[in-house]
């Protein structure tokens, strides 16, 4: 089982100002901090999400082709995570609406490091 998602940053402060929000929104509890990374559980359990300075103390990248999906409670929790993720200076790669001839609810953007997330609901 996957205990936790890591996506980097450079800059954990500003991270932590982007995500406090977005997270709570979806449900999360941010549960550790320290001076390079921060962690989050989710209703239900499960998986948990990290955002981490690189231990290696190279700058953090955001890879191609990864992405962080995260299921959301309706198409509404959709609508409200996007916007204030947009507000808080994320860049849109999708906005919400319908997927795959409406299989799911879903938009999509990326952090300010870059990293791509998803948000949908099914």
């Amino acid at each position: 089982m996957i205990s936790h998602t890591s996506l980097g940053t450079n800059n954990l402060e500003r991270a932590e100002s982007f995500y406090l929000g977005i997270l709570a929104l979806m449900g999360g509890v941010q549960i550790f901090k320290s001076d390079n990374v921060m962690f989050w559980e989710f209703e239900g359990g499960g998986a948990k999400l990290s955002i981490t300075l690189p231990f290696d103390k190279e700058p953090a990248t955001c890879g191609n082709g990864s992405m962080v999906a995260f299921n959301l409670v309706s198409h509404n929790k959709v609508d409200e995570v996007y916007s204030m993720a947009i507000g808080a200076g994320g860049i849109c790669e999708g906005e919400p609406g319908e997927r795959n001839n409406g299989a799911y609810y879903a938009a999509y953007f990326r952090d300010l490091d870059g990293n791509k997330i998803a948000i949908f609901y099914r």
